[in-house]
């Protein structure tokens, strides 16, 4: 296999995950300041133009995410970090699909319409006026992951998926301008577990 990596939180939710699994792979580092995403050959490898990407060993690749790492799951099956059952793999799911949805998306498409619009503006869709409101709907995520954070990690007493994805995009928000708000003490106590974990110095 083969990671097509770069710099960003996307790409971090990978590395991190396949730190927590012991294992590892091929990388080929893609510069995504440059734009080489965005164009040829990386788009013979994603045509969206984004990172990361997975190469397996018969050629194919597999994008997104959530995609790559229930890939890997499969492949490396310990540490469980999506489940071994249809119960926790459900609610894995669960949470990492409201993470997504109501912190990560909204936070990532704040920067790149407000700090990251010089980057962007050429390589995408742009709402300029719509970072400042994506940026707040991003916190009021945070806001209800603070007031739903029933164990030490998301999905109780299971480190998964889901805690690796809001971790990755927690600490970039804190890099370009959305940090965590301190009133939110669970999520800054959890944010501080997952902190901790050799797995998050290996893949910053």
């Amino acid at each position: 296999m083969k990671l097509y990596t770069s710099i960003g939180p996307n790409p971090r939710v990978v590395n991190m995950f396949l730190a927590e699994k012991g294992a590892s792979v091929d990388r080929v580092e893609v510069d995504l300041r440059g734009g080489e995403n965005r164009r040829e050959p990386y788009l013979k490898v994603n045509p969206a133009g984004q990172t990361p990407a997975l190469e397996l060993d018969g050629g194919a690749c597999v994008t997104e995410i959530t995609a790559i790492c229930e890939y890997l799951e499969e492949k490396f099956p310990s540490p469980a970090l999506i489940g071994t059952t249809p119960e926790e793999r459900a609610e894995t799911r669960m949470w990492t699909r409201r993470v997504d949805l109501k912190v990560c998306e909204p936070m990532a498409n704040g920067f790149r319409f407000g700090e990251g619009l010089p980057m962007f503006e050429s390589r995408m869709r742009c709402l300029p006026d719509s970072a400042p409101g994506l940026k707040a709907i991003a916190q009021d995520g945070v806001a209800w992951v603070d007031a739903n954070l029933k164990g030490p990690w998301l999905c109780g007493d299971r480190f998964t998926l889901a805690d690796i994805l809001l971790f990755a995009f927690l600490d970039f928000g804190a890099m370009v301008g959305q940090p965590l708000d301190p009133q939110y003490a669970k999520v800054g106590d959890w944010f501080a577990r997952v902190k901790a974990r050799p797995s998050a110095a290996a893949s910053a």
